[in-house]
Protein backbone atom coordinates (compact mmCIF):
# COMPACT_ATOMS: atom_id res chain seq x y z
CA UNK A 1 0.00 0.00 0.00
CA UNK A 2 1.32 3.63 -0.50
CA UNK A 3 0.05 7.02 0.16
CA UNK A 4 -0.46 9.36 -2.81
CA UNK A 5 -1.90 12.43 -3.72
CA UNK A 6 -5.51 12.50 -4.91
CA UNK A 7 -6.15 13.02 -8.76
CA UNK A 8 -9.35 14.94 -10.27
CA UNK A 9 -10.23 12.00 -11.74
CA UNK A 10 -10.55 10.22 -8.95
CA UNK A 11 -13.54 11.88 -7.36
CA UNK A 12 -16.26 9.49 -8.60
CA UNK A 13 -14.30 6.93 -7.00
CA UNK A 14 -13.99 8.33 -4.24
CA UNK A 15 -17.52 9.12 -3.35
CA UNK A 16 -18.25 5.58 -4.13
CA UNK A 17 -15.86 4.60 -1.43
CA UNK A 18 -17.54 7.11 0.68
CA UNK A 19 -21.39 5.60 0.44
CA UNK A 20 -19.90 2.36 0.70
CA UNK A 21 -17.95 2.89 4.02
CA UNK A 22 -20.64 5.09 5.35
CA UNK A 23 -23.63 2.25 4.65
CA UNK A 24 -21.49 -0.13 6.21
CA UNK A 25 -22.29 1.28 9.59
CA UNK A 26 -26.06 0.14 9.54
CA UNK A 27 -27.74 3.14 7.78
CA UNK A 28 -30.62 2.85 5.80
CA UNK A 29 -31.32 4.06 2.36
CA UNK A 30 -33.19 7.10 2.96
CA UNK A 31 -30.31 8.42 5.60
CA UNK A 32 -27.83 7.80 2.64
CA UNK A 33 -29.94 9.40 0.56
CA UNK A 34 -30.46 12.12 2.35
CA UNK A 35 -26.35 12.47 3.35
CA UNK A 36 -25.30 11.75 -0.55
CA UNK A 37 -24.78 15.58 -1.67
CA UNK A 38 -22.84 16.28 1.61
CA UNK A 39 -20.85 12.81 1.18
CA UNK A 40 -19.75 13.92 -2.41
CA UNK A 41 -16.64 14.09 -3.31
CA UNK A 42 -16.26 16.10 -6.71
CA UNK A 43 -13.66 18.16 -8.76
CA UNK A 44 -14.10 21.21 -6.36
CA UNK A 45 -13.39 19.43 -3.45
CA UNK A 46 -10.29 17.90 -4.74
CA UNK A 47 -8.95 21.26 -5.56
CA UNK A 48 -9.88 22.79 -2.39
CA UNK A 49 -8.63 20.37 0.20
CA UNK A 50 -5.32 18.88 0.18
CA UNK A 51 -6.74 15.06 -0.55
CA UNK A 52 -4.20 11.95 -0.42
CA UNK A 53 -5.44 8.41 -0.98
CA UNK A 54 -4.50 5.12 0.18
CA UNK A 55 -3.64 2.32 -2.96
CA UNK A 56 -3.17 -0.75 -3.10
CA UNK A 57 0.33 -2.57 -5.18
CA UNK A 58 -2.46 -2.80 -8.29
CA UNK A 59 -3.73 1.24 -7.94
CA UNK A 60 -6.90 0.63 -6.08
CA UNK A 61 -8.00 3.30 -3.88
CA UNK A 62 -8.91 1.92 -0.40
CA UNK A 63 -9.14 4.67 1.58
CA UNK A 64 -8.61 8.36 2.07
CA UNK A 65 -8.59 11.32 3.37
CA UNK A 66 -8.83 15.30 2.87
CA UNK A 67 -7.56 18.37 4.60
CA UNK A 68 -8.36 22.08 4.43
CA UNK A 69 -6.20 24.73 4.59
CA UNK A 70 -5.74 25.89 8.69
CA UNK A 71 -7.31 28.58 9.60
CA UNK A 72 -6.13 30.37 13.03
CA UNK A 73 -3.30 27.01 12.77
CA UNK A 74 -6.59 24.86 13.00
CA UNK A 75 -7.24 22.33 10.09
CA UNK A 76 -10.13 20.87 9.67
CA UNK A 77 -10.15 16.56 8.55
CA UNK A 78 -13.05 16.05 5.75
CA UNK A 79 -13.05 13.45 5.37
CA UNK A 80 -11.56 10.34 6.26
CA UNK A 81 -12.99 7.22 5.36
CA UNK A 82 -11.18 3.75 4.63
CA UNK A 83 -13.47 0.93 1.76
CA UNK A 84 -15.00 -1.48 4.42
CA UNK A 85 -13.21 -4.47 3.33
CA UNK A 86 -10.07 -3.15 3.99
CA UNK A 87 -11.37 -1.99 8.08
CA UNK A 88 -9.13 -3.39 10.78
CA UNK A 89 -5.87 -3.76 8.89
CA UNK A 90 -4.29 -0.62 9.67
CA UNK A 91 -4.95 1.95 7.10
CA UNK A 92 -6.46 4.00 9.02
CA UNK A 93 -3.82 4.60 11.13
CA UNK A 94 -0.93 4.84 8.13
CA UNK A 95 -3.66 7.40 6.82
CA UNK A 96 -4.07 9.44 10.29
CA UNK A 97 0.13 9.41 10.37
CA UNK A 98 -0.43 11.07 6.81
CA UNK A 99 -3.15 13.78 7.76
CA UNK A 100 -0.80 14.56 11.16
CA UNK A 101 1.82 14.62 8.83
CA UNK A 102 0.45 17.18 5.77
CA UNK A 103 -1.03 19.30 8.76
CA UNK A 104 2.18 19.99 10.45
CA UNK A 105 3.96 20.87 7.21
CA UNK A 106 0.87 23.21 6.62
CA UNK A 107 2.00 24.62 10.26
CA UNK A 108 -1.07 23.82 11.88
CA UNK A 109 -1.42 23.14 15.40
CA UNK A 110 -4.66 21.32 16.12
CA UNK A 111 -6.69 19.04 13.97
CA UNK A 112 -10.47 19.53 14.31
CA UNK A 113 -13.38 17.12 12.53
CA UNK A 114 -17.25 16.59 12.99
CA UNK A 115 -17.26 12.41 13.44
CA UNK A 116 -20.11 10.26 12.66
CA UNK A 117 -20.59 8.57 15.73
CA UNK A 118 -19.54 4.90 14.50
CA UNK A 119 -16.28 6.60 14.13
CA UNK A 120 -15.59 8.53 17.54
CA UNK A 121 -13.64 5.17 19.27
CA UNK A 122 -11.34 4.73 15.94
CA UNK A 123 -10.18 8.71 16.32
CA UNK A 124 -10.11 8.32 20.00
CA UNK A 125 -7.32 6.10 19.29
CA UNK A 126 -5.67 8.65 17.06
CA UNK A 127 -5.35 10.77 20.11
CA UNK A 128 -8.56 12.81 19.52
CA UNK A 129 -10.81 14.48 22.73
CA UNK A 130 -14.88 15.15 21.96
CA UNK A 131 -14.87 19.31 22.68
CA UNK A 132 -18.28 19.32 21.54
CA UNK A 133 -21.20 18.81 19.17
CA UNK A 134 -22.06 20.23 15.63
CA UNK A 135 -25.07 20.00 13.29
CA UNK A 136 -25.25 17.56 11.04
CA UNK A 137 -24.79 19.37 7.16
CA UNK A 138 -27.68 16.67 6.06
CA UNK A 139 -30.04 15.53 8.68
CA UNK A 140 -32.16 18.55 10.25
CA UNK A 141 -31.93 17.95 14.15
CA UNK A 142 -28.71 15.41 14.11
CA UNK A 143 -25.97 16.63 15.67
CA UNK A 144 -22.09 15.16 15.53
CA UNK A 145 -19.24 15.06 17.93
CA UNK A 146 -17.01 17.59 17.05
CA UNK A 147 -13.65 16.41 17.91
CA UNK A 148 -9.75 17.68 18.46
CA UNK A 149 -6.49 16.72 18.62
CA UNK A 150 -3.55 19.38 19.85
CA UNK A 151 -0.15 18.62 17.73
Amino acid sequence: MRIGKARLDDAGLLTELVMRSKASHGYSSSFMEACRDELTIDEDALAQRDVWVAETDDGGIVGFFGLWPPENAITEVDPLFVDPGFQGRGIGRTLWDSLEHRARAAKAFKIRLDADPNAVSFYERMGCVVTGEAPSGSIAGRLLPQMEKTL
